[in-house]
């Protein structure tokens, strides 16, 4: 997908494709707007988080750092996905012993790592309705990459741009965006993901491994600092994590998989026992015919504190009694 990030000649091609997958974009979104298509608000107030191109920017991480706050600040929040690669017919909840086949893997993550109550389901108007049947207590709902899913109406949108930036500047099929560059007008907050995109700042820290055999052995990063080691990343940016390893004084040799891509164990056998390492999100895939040589990097989100401050102005606005 390479072609996604140049003006190449096949981009070129696919051009006249895109034109009309803009048009249908704008058409779906205008049914909406004049209400020829039905969107539903589930009652509670929803925070969207998404982007515009095809793949991962760090949403993930992103909402991970707000359902933490909004924790922080007395909210009961739980996560809701489509649950990317799963079959799923109905809504169902995603846990800490969830298989990503049957949820997806990133909801398996979010699941472990946030706390709260992860649903996932094609439809997310339907999967919240269950949710607050089997979570009364839930009073905001995050969503994870529903930027474009407008049957669900929402209370605040938060776009996430990454290095990549809009690549092409193309739409699909031609280019990687979803929606033009300028759909970020109309959201509540960009966050600058290491992008020349104006927004609030974002940035991943993290510097502590895990052995998958056995996650209570840690041990930093960087003591394997001057090493060779094999770093696999089937995530939407895979050259972030490679780069994020080398600045911390390692010697990667870089592995990419497609993003979502459904690890076997013998994708990470190179033949010479050199540690391997992976993101949170390749791991969850994989727990079950973990080596003793395989070492997990989560990563957590560092956001600029304006950004804070801007999301406890909104959430606050939620609890104010309406005016008669």
């Amino acid at each position: 997908m390479r072609h996604w990030y140049r003006r190449s000649a096949f981009a070129w091609l696919l051009w006249p494709a895109s034109l009309v997958f803009g048009f249908l974009v704008l058409f779906r979104k205008t049914l909406y707007r004049v209400r020829l298509l039905k969107s539903v608000h589930p009652g509670i107030p929803v925070i969207v988080v998404g982007n515009l191109v095809a793949g991962g920017s760090g949403k993930t991480p992103l909402v991970l750092w707000i359902a933490e706050f909004l924790k922080s600040k007395g909210w009961s929040p739980a996560i809701v996905s489509r649950g990317f690669g799963a079959r799923l017919e109905a809504p169902r909840a995603a846990t800490v012993v969830s298989g990503a086949t049957e949820v997806g893997d990133e909801p398996v993550l979010l699941a472990r790592r946030s706390g709260c109550p992860v649903w996932v389901g094609p439809d997310r108007v339907r999967v919240i309705e269950v949710l607050r049947a089997q979570h009364p207590e839930v009073d905001v709902v995050i969503l994870d990459d529903g930027l474009q899913h407008y049957r669900l109406r929402r209370d605040l949108e938060i776009a996430v741009v990454d290095a990549r930036g809009f690549g092409n500047g193309f739409l699909l099929p031609a280019g990687p965006l979803r929606e033009p560059p300028s759909r970020l007008r109309s959201v509540g907050a960009v966050v600058s993901h290491e992008s020349s995109i104006t927004g609030y700042s974002m940035k991943l820290d993290g510097e502590t491994l895990h052995r998958m055999a056995d996650a209570r052995e840690r041990c930093s990063v960087r003591d394997f600092a001057g090493q060779k080691v094999h770093a696999v990343a089937g995530i939407g940016h895979p050259n972030r994590f490679f780069l994020h390893l080398a600045r911390l004084g390692l010697k990667p040799v870089p592995h990419p998989f497609p993003d979502h891509h459904p690890f076997r164990a013998t994708d990470l056998e190179f033949g010479d026992g050199a540690p391997v390492l992976l993101t949170e999100k390749d791991a969850v895939k994989l727990r079950h015919t973990a080596r003793p040589n395989w070492w997990v990097l989560p990563v957590t989100a560092r956001l600029d504190p304006a950004f804070g401050d801007w999301l406890l102005g909104k959430v606050n606005e939620w609890r104010r009694p309406k005016a008669a």
